[in-house]
């Protein structure tokens, strides 16, 4: 049986610096901006992702990308 992978959506997503853990640690989350084209090329969602970067006042650490997908028994 042949399955078919279908990209769907793509997030990205940033680590943002939220404070500091007992041992005085930076804590990160993630901040997602949702509805990036699933066609868009790295390298552009790397500029945008350094963009925003640049506009935050605060500490920033790696990107993601995140994709969903479905997946159809053909």
């Amino acid at each position: 049986m042949a399955v078919t992978k279908t990209l769907e959506t793509s997030s990205l997503q940033i680590e943002i610096a939220s404070g500091k853990d007992s041992s005085g640690n930076t804590t990160y989350r993630k901040k997602t901006f949702s509805n990036v084209r699933t066609d868009a090329a790295s390298q552009n969602i790397y500029d945008v992702a350094t963009a925003i970067k640049d506009m935050l006042n605060v500490g920033t650490r790696n990107f993601y990308v995140a994709d969903s997908s479905t997946l159809v028994s053909a």
